[in-house]
C-alpha cells in the first residue's frame, strides 16, 4: 500500500506562487524603460512582450514606484502599454566542454546556428574566489613571446594589463599570445570592438589553430551598453567553468576600456552623477568586481590578459590608472616602437611584472635587470649618439650599450607566426652581451 504524505503536499501547494503579476511600459526615454506594476531586483532579468517579438531588458534601478530597465537588445517594436514580465531570473550562460571552438555573442548564445552541448548554466556575476583559497603564484606561464617571456615573465594566475593608443598591435599580440601560450583553454572576450575587425580577429590574429582552443565572446560597438557590459561578465563566466574543471585558462579581453565606456553609458542613464573625466563612480566599483575573478582558486587558474586603450597615448588617463592598480603587471605597447617596424612593440622600460621576482630564477632576473640597464643608458644617450656627438671610450657603460644593442633588439623582435619556447627564450636572452 502506497503511503501519501498530505502534509508535505499541502506544504508545496501553499509555496507555489499561482498570481504571476504583468507589469505595463509607461515610457521610454534614451535608452532606459520605465515600467509599473511588477516588482523586481536589481539585476532581474525581465521580458517585454511588442507585437512582434520579445524583448529582454535588465532591472538597473527604481525612481519611485517606477522600475527602470535597459534592453539587451533592439527596442524597436517597444510601446507604451506593452506587457512586462518579470522572470525572477538573473543572466545566467550555458557552459560546457562543446564550447570550444565557438563564437557566442554578450549573453553567451551561438552567433552562427550551431547547437552545442552543454553540461551546466553559471550566473554572470559572479563571487570572486575567497582570497584564503587561492593558490599563491609560483609557476610560470609561458605566452611564446621572447619580450614578455624574458623581461616580463608572468605566472600561471597572474593578471597583466596591455598598455597602448590605437593601432599599435594590441590584437595581433592577443592572438599570438592565444596560439603559442601554455594555457589549456583560450576565453577572449571582444568587447566594443568594431564590426569588420571581428572576423579579421579571429581568422587572421587567431587562426584555426588558435580557435580550436578557444571560446571567443562577441560584444561590437553598435550593440546597446548593457549588451556590452555583460559580454565581458559572459567571457569571465565561461572562463570560470573552466578553471573549476581544474584546467589552466587564458582570459583575453579587449577591451577593458570599452567596457568602462559601456559602464559609464548606463550609470548616467540611470542617473549617476560623472565624476572623473565624466566616468560615473559606479565604473571604478565595477572594475575590481570584473577583474577580482580572474587568478587562481582552490581548482584551476584565469591568466588574464586585459587591453586598455590610453586615450591619446596618455598612460595617466583614469580608466589606466585605475586598471593599473588592480592588475599584477602592466605592458605598453609605444607607438614609437610599431613607427619603427619594431613588433610586438613592447616598451620593455615601461613594463613591468609584479610576480616575475618571486617565479623567475636568479639567473634569468639578473640578466633581465643588467639589459634593462643597457638599455636605459642608450636611450638616454641615443640623441648624441645619433649626431655623432658621442665619442667612443668616453664612457664604458655607453660603449657597451651600442655593442650590443643590436642584440637585444633582434631578441625582442618577434615575427607573427614566429613561436618561441620559455625554454628558448632563456637560452637565447642569457647568452646577449
Amino acid at each position: 500500500m502506497i503511503s501519501i504524505d498530505f502534509n508535505k503536499i499541502s506544504n508545496k501547494l501553499k509555496n507555489i506562487n499561482t498570481i504571476k503579476l504583468t507589469g505595463k511600459v509607461k515610457k521610454v526615454v534614451g535608452l532606459t524603460i520605465e515600467v509599473e506594476g511588477i516588482q523586481s531586483f536589481v539585476g532581474e532579468l525581465c521580458k517585454i512582450h511588442t507585437a512582434s517579438k520579445e524583448v529582454l531588458a535588465e532591472v538597473v534601478g527604481f525612481r519611485d514606484n517606477v522600475i527602470i530597465l535597459m534592453p539587451l537588445g533592439d527596442l524597436s517594436g517597444v510601446a507604451a502599454g506593452c506587457p512586462v514580465e518579470a522572470t525572477g531570473k538573473v543572466l545566467s550562460v550555458k557552459t560546457g566542454s562543446k564550447l570550444l571552438g565557438k563564437v557566442l555573442d554578450g549573453l553567451g548564445r551561438p552567433m552562427k546556428d550551431d547547437v552545442f552541448e552543454y553540461d551546466s548554466e553559471y550566473p554572470l556575476d559572479n563571487d570572486p574566489p575567497n582570497p584564503l583559497l587561492r593558490k599563491r603564484i609560483d609557476t610560470i606561464m609561458s605566452t611564446g613571446i621572447r619580450a614578455i617571456d624574458g623581461f616580463l615573465t608572468c605566472g600561471i594566475g597572474q593578471r597583466i594589463g596591455i598598455f597602448a593608443g590605437s593601432g599599435v598591435g594590441k590584437s595581433t599580440l592577443l592572438g599570438m599570445i592565444a596560439r603559442y601560450s601554455d594555457a589549456d583553454v583560450n576565453v577572449i572576450g571582444l568587447i566594443g570592438e568594431r564590426g569588420r575587425e571581428v572576423r579579421e580577429f579571429i581568422e587572421k590574429d587567431l587562426g584555426e589553430e588558435g580557435l580550436k582552443k578557444s571560446v571567443v565572446i562577441v560584444a561590437t560597438s553598435d550593440q546597446p551598453p548593457l549588451l556590452r557590459l555583460k559580454g565581458a561578465f559572459t567571457a569571465t563566466a565561461v572562463a570560470e567553468y573552466f578553471r573549476d574543471k581544474g584546467l589552466k585558462v587564458m582570459l583575453m579581453m579587449d577591451s577593458v576600456t570599452r567596457f568602462a565606456m559601456a559602464q559609464r553609458e548606463v550609470g548616467l542613464t540611470v542617473g549617476e552623477p560623472p565624476a572623473t573625466k565624466g566616468y560615473t563612480p559606479s565604473v571604478f566599483a565595477m572594475l575590481p568586481r570584473l577583474m577580482e575573478r580572474s587568478g587562481n582558486s582552490d581548482k584551476g587558474s584565469i591568466t588574464a590578459f586585459y587591453t586598455v586603450l590610453v586615450d591619446g597615448d596618455d598612460l595617466n588617463e583614469p580608466i589606466a590608472d585605475a586598471v593599473r592598480g588592480i592588475l599584477d603587471g602592466h605592458i605598453v605597447l609605444s607607438r614609437k616602437l610599431a613607427n619603427k617596424n619594431h613588433f610586438p612593440a613592447i616598451d620593455v622600460l615601461a613594463s613591468i611584472s609584479r610576480l616575475m621576482p618571486e617565479i623567475a630564477d636568479e639567473k634569468l632576473k639578473l640578466k633581465a635587470g643588467e639589459l634593462r640597464d643597457i638599455m636605459a643608458t642608450y636611450k638616454d644617450s641615443e640623441d648624441l649618439i645619433n649626431i655623432g656627438a658621442y665619442q667612443k671610450g668616453t664612457n664604458s657603460k655607453i660603449d657597451k650599450s651600442i655593442n650590443i644593442i643590436g642584440d637585444i633588439e633582434a631578441f625582442l623582435k618577434q615575427g607573427i607566426n614566429e613561436y618561441s619556447s620559455f625554454e628558448e627564450t632563456y637560452r637565447r636572452i642569457t647568452s646577449i652581451g
